[in-house]
Formats: structure tokens, sequence, C-alpha cells
């Protein structure tokens, strides 16, 4: 099986060293905290009224669909942390898998993902404007604002320089606090007007048609705002008991976080006073929309409340953000997508410090060109997004690699990997045009990266050979980028609606099992010409990993 080469010669004892490093702190609840700390972000601050803008009621479908499907992807990523627990797991399993051309492109999309953080911190920013005026204006951060953005960059970081312990007990208690007001917020609201009729009321339940329920997903954040289930995972070499914690943490996060986006969303909807809805769910538009709403309701107690949790809230998911980033970082060094001098881990705390030190200026510069927080979020989602996809094409390798020692955790991973992948790229696909002209291209041009580290690695597979196994992936960014601007979700409406959607899952399917055909004959030349075990597997006890 293929040995960890993924650095050059001599990196794999070297992984194996600083893996060693990470502390094994984190049980069920904190994996919980982190995972519903990573979703409830910024997202139920805002993603209920663009919910609604975008889809009007039909925008609850969304969130109900939004949850399944994420249960559906998070499943596949949950066999693989059980199976292979390790520290970024999400960018290694990609390169187990796929070689070292799909490890540097998906690699490469999580690398610019980091900028997903810089929507928390944005999205802080434009709350804090209620306060202070010069930080946030016409839909933008100010010069001002862009330097209280980098000042609170480095707070966070400097807050993740110690030990993953004190991470997780100041998680825990954001997350008591992340709980807490949204509940009072839901409450408050419907206690004090319920406007009947609303479902069916300004064009009736889906004004828009129920194709807006898929436009929603993204473009209304819905995608956005649950995402982040998977950040378990992530620290799934720095767990207890990993094939026990996860799964439930996983789940539970899911759950809980869905459960109250729904609650919010039809707090929003029963409470939009009817001034508001002149030109209907379209024409509903606040800077700040539960914390302006609280004002017209004279809820003023609420709205102090809720602009405090403004900050904590965003900023809780940011802290997670953070420390997840530092952990893809760490695991791109071992890789070799970046320089193995980032992949030191500190022996003392078991934190990838100089990964974190990268990502904080990574985030500052993703602070600079994107202004809005719905433009980042749906830019940075969908860089994202592909990383769910790859691992669903890494289950169904190792399943179907008999030497893999992939033990099938989940029941039915063999259809619901397609069925996964499906939805990853229908994800995509469905942020739209206007997104995907610039996530898409961004991420291909990780193909140039990948040139670079080929050039100048002494060791290795021939070029054409990397070409070949990678090639699904290029093609898989190529034609998805040619559906969306024909296809009706800002596209040029060549190819309409349904036929659209449909025709990217027909093409996600026969992408799949090329994906799986491809990565399965890597495994197999691997084997024969590096022998070893394969990288990640899970031992026998399931508690440590292979790296």
């Amino acid at each position: 099986m293929p040995q960890d080469r993924s650095a050059g010669g001599g990196a794999a004892p070297a992984a194996v060293d600083q893996e060693r490093r990470l502390r094994r702190d984190l049980g069920f609840w904190g994996l919980t905290a982190i995972a519903f700390s990573n979703i409830v972000g910024s997202g139920w601050l805002f993603a209920a009224m663009y919910a609604a803008q975008t889809a009007g009621p039909a925008s609850l479908l969304s969130w109900v669909g939004a949850g399944l499907l994420c249960v559906l992807v998070a499943l596949v990523m949950i066999e693989l942390g059980a199976s292979r627990p390790e520290g970024g797991g999400t960018v290694r399993w990609p390169l187990y898998a796929g070689g070292r051309l799909v490890g540097t492109l998906i690699g490469w999309s999580v690398l610019l993902s980091v900028g997903g953080t810089a929507a928390e911190i944005s999205a802080i920013m434009q709350y804090a404007g209620h306060y202070l005026p010069g930080v946030y204006r016409g839909g933008s951060l100010t010069a001002a604002g862009l330097g209280v953005a980098a000042a609170l960059s480095i707070v966070l970081t400097v807050l993740n320089w110690f030990a993953v312990r004190l991470f997780a007990r100041l998680n825990n208690l954001l997350s008591v606090f992340k709980i807490a007001v949204p509940v009072v917020t839901v409450v408050a609201l419907l206690a004090s007007g319920w406007h009947a009729g609303r479902l069916t009321d300004h064009g009736g339940f889906a004004p828009y048609g129920y194709a807006a329920c898929l436009s929603a997903l993204a473009g209304g954040g819905i995608v956005y705002s649950v995402n982040g289930f998977q950040a378990p995972l992530d620290f799934s070499g720095e767990t207890r008991d990993p094939r026990r914690t996860v799964p439930a943490a996983v789940l539970t996060g899911i759950a809980l976080a869905v459960a109250m986006y729904l609650a919010l969303q039809v707090a929003f909807l029963f409470t939009v006073p009817e001034g508001a809805l002149g030109h209907g769910w379209h024409g509903v538009d606040f800077d700040s929309p539960f914390g302006q709403l609280a004002l017209l309701l004279n809820l003023h107690w609420l709205s102090v409340l809720l602009y405090a949790d403004a900050v904590v809230s965003p900023g809780g998911s940011a802290y997670v953000g953070v420390a997840l980033d530092a952990r893809h970082t760490y695991a791109l060094a071992k890789n070799g997508t970046l320089p193995r001098w980032f992949m030191a881990v500190e022996p003392r705390s078991g934190i990838p410090r100089r990964a974190l030190v990268l990502n904080l200026a990574v985030i500052v510069v993703f602070l600079l060109p994107f202004g809005g927080w719905q433009h980042i979020v749906s830019v940075m989602g969908d860089m994202y997004l592909l990383t769910y996809a790859a691992s669903a094409v890494a289950a169904a390798v190792f399943l179907a690699d008999p030497d893999s020692g992939t033990a099938g955790w989940v029941p039915g991973l063999r259809w619901i990997a397609p069925v996964s992948f499906a939805v990853a790229a229908e994800f995509v696909y469905w942020s739209g045009w206007h997104d995907l002209r610039l996530a898409l291209p961004l991420v291909l041009a990780g193909l140039v990266v990948f040139l670079a580290m080929h050039r100048g690695t002494a060791a290795g597979r021939p070029l054409a050979a990397e070409l070949r196994t990678g090639a699904w992936l290029v093609v898989f960014l190529a034609v998805l980028t040619l559906l969306s601007w024909l296809g009706s979700f800002g596209g040029s409406g060549r190819l309409p609606a349904p036929w659209d959607s449909l025709t990217v899952a027909a093409f996600a399917f026969a992408v799949f099992f090329w994906a799986v055909r491809a990565g399965t004959g890597w495994l197999r030349e691997s084997r024969r010409t590096g022998g070893g075990p394969l990288p990640g597997a899970a031992s026998p006890e399931g508690s440590s990993p292979r790296p």
C-alpha cells in the first residue's frame, strides 16, 4: 500500500513525530461544542432574512433539506473520521485516495477557504457598525473597519496559541451563550406579536416558485450557515476514542443547529412588520436583521442583547475557524502543498503555531477584496464544498480496495457515497454563476501550484501518470463552470430548470465512478511501488492514525 511520501523523502518520519505531539484531550461534549459553535456563527444573524428574500416562507423547506443533505454528506466523512482519525483529515484523505494532483487541488481550495473565517469577522464588523458607524459603510469595511478586523484576527490567533484543552473549555462557555441568545430571541419575538397568514399572504407559501428553495440553499446563505459540521473530523487526531465520539458529535451538532435555524426562520417570517412587506419578501431588507427587528417591535433590551451576541456568536465561530484552519494548514504541510516548515507542532502545547501565523495572514488578505458578508460566504462556501465531494470519492475508493483496511462503519456506504458526491456537486452548482465564475477558476489555478511542486520533486510518479489519475477533478471543475454559465442559477438560462440540476446530477454520478476507478488504480500502483501501511488507516483499536 502507498507510503506517505507527501513531502518528499524523509517526510513520513517527520509527519509521524509531529502527529504524536497532538494532545488527545477532546471528548464528546467538547467535539459537539466545536461542531455547534462552528455551524452557528454569523449565519443565524443574517441567513433567515436572506433565505426569506430568496424563497419566502418556502425557505423553511430549504433548512430541512439542507439538514438532511448535510447528514448524508456527514455520513461519508464520519466513515473516514472513524477509520482514519488524523489531524486535518479532510485535507489528507483526498491525497491518500486520489494522488498528488487531487490532493493539491483540494488542498489549494481548503487554503483559499481559510478566507471563510474572514466572513465571521466581517459579520462582527457589520453589527459593530451599530455602535461604531465608521467601521462598515456601503456594504464593505472601511479603512478603520479593516484595522479593527485585523486586530480582532490577531486576538483570535493568540487565543488559539495555547493547549487544545484550554481551547475546548473556552469554546464550551461560548457555546452556552450561543444557544441561550437565539432561544431567547425566538421566544421574545413570537411573544411580541404574531402575524397570522404569513405562510399564504404576500404571494403564497412559495412566492418565487419552489426552485427558489434551491437558490436559497447557497445564495441565501443556508449551505454556509449549516456548513461547519465537519469540524470534529479535523480534530479527530486530538480526540479520545474517535470512533465513538466523532460520529455522535457530528450528527448531534447538525441536529441542534438545524432545529435552532428553523425556529429563527419561523420567528422572522411571522414577526416582520407588514410595512416591510410592501414589495413582497424580496423587498425585506435590514442591515442587522434581528437587531433592527427587535427595535421595530420595541424590544430594546433584546436589541442590546443581540448586538452583544453579534460579537460573541460569529466571534465564537471564528475562534473555532482559526483553530480548524490551523489543522488544515498543518495537514497541507504534511501533504507537501505547503513547505514542511509549517508542519511543526509545538511540543508543550500540542498546537501547530506556525500554521496559525500563516492563516492569520490569509484571513487579513481575504478581508481586503471582499466587502459584504453574503459575497464572502458564497465564494468561500463553494470552495469548501469541494472537500465534501473529494471525501465521498475517498470513502468509496477505500471501500472498493480490499487491502485498505476500511471496515465500513456506516451501513449502506456503497450507495451513500455516490449520492453524497452528487449532493456536493449540486450544492456547488446552486451557488450560482455569479459566485462560481470566481470560485472555480480560483481552484483550477491550483494546477499551477501542482506543476510547480511536481517540477521541484526529486522522486515521484511521472507527470503524465499524475495527470491521468487526477484528471477527473479538473474535468469536474471545468464542466461545472460551463453548466453554471448555461444554467438557470444566475447563468444564461440556455439550460432551464429543472433540467440543469438533473444534468449536474447525471454528470456528477459519471465523474464519481470515473474518480473511484482512478483512485483504486492509484492505490494498486502505489502498493506495487511503495509497500507499507495505508496512510491514515486506523489501528485495530481505532485510536491512533498512521500518517
